[in-house]
């Protein structure tokens, strides 16, 4: 009698899995339930419309470096099932990755859509049935078989379930998994931008800075990399990655902040120098330049606009020459430039692009089969556990790497 597996969630973890159990075992009646009545959604949109398929990190014990959440469990994950897995898998299929400079792989085409077709391609060729606007209300164990109720009161028996659903931003969300016996860690935001209301930086919106090192004040958070300035507040690389390593805390889960959301930043801006070396440097540098003016010849790689609004935070004059730069104005451009202090009031994050700390407990699956150790036949992929990773593609390689090992483990039965 033919096994029927179900996937609840349409994104890339609940495809992997689907297209893979369907092309590992012939013989099963593979169906993705999905709520919306678009699949993939985080796919199409991810790295600007790209999608940032993975990261060029071939290292396991460096790979899991990149996740907050997760990195014992992906530890064991990745021997099934790693980067250069990801590469071959989709190389195979006519879609090859290319590397940026900061390691990111996009497709060549630098287009989601390639992605999108290639697995809704490998869906259509293995028969992988996809229901739309498929909202689980419940999953409920029989004897041999799950049965899944569905908000438009359709009810459908599956041998195998995957849930694959992404994460949730409230934990009464999880409550039709909670029933099956498993425990979720509290969800909270990851991956979002600093809000600085009403602070003038803000009017700098569009600068971008190669390289910054940011440290929220009263932790131990820090971390280096191109930061970004919006209307709102700060972006980029450097503060995506904090923001995802300080998840718990800035949601005020600990004593370190006075309020959720609410803290300080120090920013420095040229990250080879500290208050004391770049105080030798500025010796050098009058007397290299010394007739030059301060407005006109900036000697470090800080974008021009926000070299002047230092000046003038400093109360320095851009026509002064680096000989007459006082000592006062020195010392006051020295500290702004190796540890400017700013107050961040919120965040914001992105809601199609939503990335949550928390999920199902990590220790009640299986990292090497991502099946539950509380209940038969059931199994988890993606963000649904207690997994998440810094920008850069992490995510999504955790989405393929726990989707295979899904199809994987089916394919045994």
């Amino acid at each position: 009698m033919q096994k029927t597996f179900i996937v609840v969630g349409g994104g890339a973890a609940g495809f992997f899995a689907a297209v893979n159990a369907a092309r590992l075992r012939s013989d099963l009646k593979v169906i993705i339930v999905e709520k919306t009545d678009r699949p993939l959604r985080k796919v199409k949109i991810s790295g600007g419309g790209r999608c940032n398929v993975t990261h060029a990190c071939f290292s396991i014990p460096t790979l899991i470096q990149n996740y907050p959440r997760g990195e014992h469990f992906l530890k064991k994950a990745f021997h099934h099932f790693s980067t250069q897995d990801t590469v071959k898998w989709y190389a195979e299929r006519k879609v090859p990755l290319h590397t940026e400079d900061d390691g990111r792989m996009f497709p060549v085409s630098n287009s989601s859509q390639s992605i999108i077709d290639c697995l809704i391609g490998e869906a259509n060729k293995y028969h992988v049935e996809i229901r739309y606007n498929r909202n689980v209300q419940a999953i409920i164990r029989t004897a041999d078989k799950w049965l899944l109720n569905f908000s438009n009161e359709e009810q459908v028996a599956a041998d195998f379930v995957c849930i694959a659903c992404g994460g949730f931003p409230k934990a009464s969300m999880f409550d039709w998994v909670k029933e099956l016996g498993h425990t979720i860690q509290d969800p909270v935001p990851s991956l979002f931008t600093f809000n600085m209301p009403g602070n003038a930086i803000t009017e700098l919106m569009g600068i971008s800075v190669p390289e910054a090192r940011v440290k929220i004040a009263q932790t131990k958070l820090i971390s280096q990399g191109p930061l970004l300035i919006t209307h709102w507040g700060m972006s980029g690389p450097v503060i995506l990655r904090l923001s995802a390593w300080g998840a718990r805390i800035l949601a005020g889960e600990t004593k370190d902040l006075p309020a959720p959301y609410e803290f300080n930043i120090i920013v420095n801006w040229i990250p080879d120098y500290n208050e004391n070396s770049l105080r030798e440097k500025f010796k050098q540098i009058r007397f290299d330049i010394a007739s030059q003016r301060l407005g006109i010849r900036n000697p470090f790689s800080i974008p021009q606009r926000l070299w002047d609004y230092f000046l003038q935070l400093t109360g320095i004059n851009g026509q002064v020459r680096w000989a007459d730069l006082s000592s006062v104005h020195q010392n006051k451009l020295i500290r702004i430039l190796t540890g400017m202090e700013l107050s961040v009031k919120g965040k914001t994050t992105f809601k199609e692009e939503f990335v949550t700390a928390g999920g199902v407990y990590l220790s009640e699956v299986d990292p090497n089969s991502m099946a539950s150790k509380i209940v038969p036949n059931l199994f988890f992929a993606g963000e649904i556990l207690d997994v998440d990773g810094i920008t850069g593609g992490f995510n999504f390689q955790h989405a393929w790497t726990s989707g295979f090992i899904v199809a994987q483990s089916i394919a045994k039965f």
